[in-house]
């Protein structure tokens, strides 16, 4: 019979990846690990997972990074689990997307409890790490993106920019919400910074007459990502 669920466990430490395999198969998960942040990203892609156990010490990332990274494309529920308890650590997790926190050494049970909250709580919304319109494809796992088959090069702001687009496509995003999430609230009134790099943005996604218009300007509101053209 086909487990409920799907889970991902991220940790480095063996012994930790077979106790939490042990209790989520026990709970009706089937159970995928990695030992690495990078090796635990591309597994999210592939498996598509209903829950991840994040460790935050891991060898070649931080926790955190990992955690970040895949916010910027999947709401999957996430429980960190760490043998840091400092509360800046605990706040700080929370704030970048983590559904709940845990410290070890934990009681399986009160684990799996935790797992069965943040699962029934979240709108497990698990994202579609590939956008594509027209020529554009955008790979927001890998922050990849290519027009035409060929590669794009974007600078940090303009990847922010356009990955916000990205995750409301189809949808107007204001002016606002756009200066806020890309340049701080400090920058909310700067209104130009935004014309600007939609200004760039355009030029390297509409580069001729041979590509569609991909960004779409609502006047006076804010701009929308095509969602087919």
């Amino acid at each position: 019979m086909k487990a409920a669920h799907i889970a991902l466990v991220i940790d480095d430490e063996k012994q930790i990846r077979r106790l939490l395999r042990l209790a989520l198969e026990s709970a009706d998960h089937q159970v995928f690990e990695a030992e690495t942040g990078q090796a635990g990203l591309s597994e999210i892609v592939h498996r598509r997972p209903d829950v991840v156990l994040l460790d935050l010490g891991l060898p070649d990332m931080e926790g955190i990074k990992v955690l970040r990274r895949l916010r910027e494309w999947t709401r999957v529920p996430v429980l960190i689990l760490s043998v840091r308890d400092d509360p800046e650590e605990k706040v700080a997790a929370l704030d970048a997307g983590a559904d709940d926190y845990v410290t070890k050494p934990f009681d399986t049970a009160e684990l799996l409890a935790r797992v069965r909250v943040i699962q029934r709580r979240s709108l497990v919304e698990t994202g579609q790490p590939l956008f594509e319109c027209g020529p554009l494809c955008v790979d927001l796992a890998a922050r990849h993106v290519t027009l035409g088959g060929a590669e794009v090069k974007l600078t940090p702001t303009e990847y922010a920019l356009l990955r916000i687009l990205v995750q409301h496509a189809g949808k107007v995003v204001t002016q606002k919400q756009l200066l806020r999430t890309v340049w701080g609230e400090k920058a909310e009134s700067q209104a130009q910074y935004l014309r600007v790099y939609i200004t760039y943005l355009r030029k390297k996604l509409q580069p001729n007459a041979d590509f569609p218009r991909l960004i779409k300007t609502e006047v006076g509101i804010g701009y929308r990502l095509a969602t087919e053209v």
